[in-house]
C-alpha cells in the first residue's frame, strides 16, 4: 500500500470516526444499557450501517465560532417564537386566507453540511418547510405561507440566505467564512462608492431665482413698460 493510499485511508477513518461514535452512543441509548455488550453490538451495527448503506462522506469544518454560535441560537429561538405568532395570526384571521407558495433558494456558500443546517433551520421555523433539496445546484425548495406578492417571495428568500450567512459565520469552514467576509467587504465598498458618487445639489446664491425666472421677470418688465411707451407715442401724436 502506497503512502498516499495510507494517508487517504486514515483521513477517511478520521472523518467517519465521529459518526461511528455517535451511532454507538445512540444504539446504547436506545437499549438503555451502557455495558460492554451493548458497546460491542453498537460497534457492529455502526459498521454495518456505514458500510452497507454508504453515503457520501461529509467533512466537518473543524471550526466553531462561539460568539456567532451563541448568537445563532438566540436568533433561532427568537425566530421560532416570531414564526409561531405569525402563523397563529394568519390561521386565526377569518377575513384573509394565508397565501402560500413554493420558492427556490440557491445557496451561495453551502457545502453538504451547511446546506443540511440551513434546511433543518428553515424547516424548524414555523411558516416554512423544505420540500426538496438539489445537491448539485445547492438549491433548497421551500413551502412558505404568508406570501401574497413578489415582494413577499423575495423577503422569504432573503431570510433563508440570511440564515445561511449566520450558519457560515458560526460553523462554516475557514474558506467559507473568508468568502463571506470578502463578499461583505465588497458589498460595503460598493455601497460606499455609490454614496460617495452621488452628485450634491448645486449651490445657488441667495436671491438667485430659478433658470426660468429671468425670462419671466423680463417679460413682466416689458409688459410693465409697454403702456408707458404707448402713452408717450400717443402724447406725441396729440
Amino acid at each position: 500500500m502506497s503512502p498516499g493510499t495510507k494517508r487517504g485511508l486514515w483521513r477517511e477513518i478520521g472523518v467517519q470516526l465521529p459518526f461511528l461514535l455517535w451511532l454507538i452512543v445512540l444504539w446504547m441509548m436506545l437499549w438503555g444499557q451502557f455495558t460492554a455488550l451493548s458497546a460491542v453490538t453498537g460497534i457492529a451495527v455502526a459498521l454495518f450501517v456505514t458500510r452497507v448503506f454508504r453515503l457520501p462522506t461529509i467533512e466537518l469544518s473543524g471550526r466553531i465560532n462561539l460568539w456567532w454560535a451563541a448568537l445563532l441560537v438566540v436568533q433561532f429561538l427568537a425566530a421560532v417564537v416570531q414564526g409561531s405568532l405569525s402563523v397563529a395570526v394568519q390561521v386565526l384571521n377569518p377575513r384573509r386566507a394565508p397565501g402560500a407558495a413554493i420558492i427556490a433558494v440557491p445557496l451561495r456558500y453551502a457545502d453538504d453540511l451547511v446546506m443540511t443546517h440551513v434546511a433543518v433551520t428553515s424547516s424548524l421555523i414555523p411558516g416554512s418547510l423544505v420540500v426538496e433539496a438539489d445537491r448539485d445546484s445547492r438549491t433548497l425548495y421551500l413551502h412558505v405561507i404568508g406570501v401574497r406578492s413578489l415582494e413577499d417571495v423575495e423577503r422569504q428568500r432573503a431570510g433563508v440566505l440570511r440564515w445561511e450567512r449566520r450558519i457560515v459565520r458560526a460553523l462554516g469552514s475557514p474558506a467559507q467564512a473568508a468568502r463571506l467576509r470578502a463578499d461583505e467587504r465588497a458589498e460595503q465598498d460598493r455601497l460606499g462608492g455609490t454614496v460617495a458618487g452621488t452628485s450634491p445639489m448645486p449651490h445657488r446664491p441667495r436671491g438667485a431665482g430659478s433658470p426660468g425666472s429671468g425670462s419671466l421677470q423680463g417679460s413682466e418688465r416689458s409688459q410693465g413698460s409697454g403702456p408707458s411707451e404707448g402713452s408717450g407715442s400717443e402724447e406725441g401724436r396729440r
